[in-house]
């Protein structure tokens, strides 16, 4: 199985962007606390980080190209803004999960609303790392055709 987890503005500040919201980890310890698990249940697992918008739809459309099975993605601020984003998962029709670190449930008003969330089928939101490894085994599952575990 293959697995792509796209992080979209500012994730690659993690540690230094604000830690009481999003911790003082760093995404180096995020993308090795994913890969332990990936590797842990035999999942290739690849990563791509970008500030920019047009890079990631660029990385969406090549997942179709490289065969991955699922997607987790943490669009950032685009989750509020990016029918591009939404577009491309639309095009690709890759089982995604939208991951947050931060429950946006609870913070600005103009963060309630997700984009991209239509295309997706689960979102984690709040869970702060953890919410990746969820977002992992629950895409491990709906590729095993275990629909009720998702």
């Amino acid at each position: 199985m293959k697995l792509l987890v796209l992080n979209g503005p500012n994730l690659n500040m993690l540690g230094i962007r604000e830690p009481g919201i999003y911790g003082n980890k760093t995404y180096e310890d995020l993308i090795s606390l994913i890969r332990d698990h990936c590797e842990m249940q035999d999942v290739d697992v690849a990563f791509f980080q970008s500030n920019h918008e047009g890079e990631l739809v660029e990385r969406i459309q090549q997942a179709y190209f490289d065969k991955v099975d699922g997607m987790v993605l943490n669009p950032a601020a685009y989750t509020h803004t990016s029918v591009a984003i939404l577009d491309a998962l639309k095009s690709v029709m890759i089982p995604t999960v939208e991951v947050h670190l931060s429950d946006l449930s609870t913070r600005e008003s103009f963060r309630q609303v997700s984009f991209v969330r239509e295309a997706c089928i689960k979102t984690i939101q709040g869970h702060g790392f953890q919410g990746y490894l969820e977002a992992v085994d629950v895409l491990i599952a709906y590729v095993k055709g275990e629909r009720a575990k998702v």
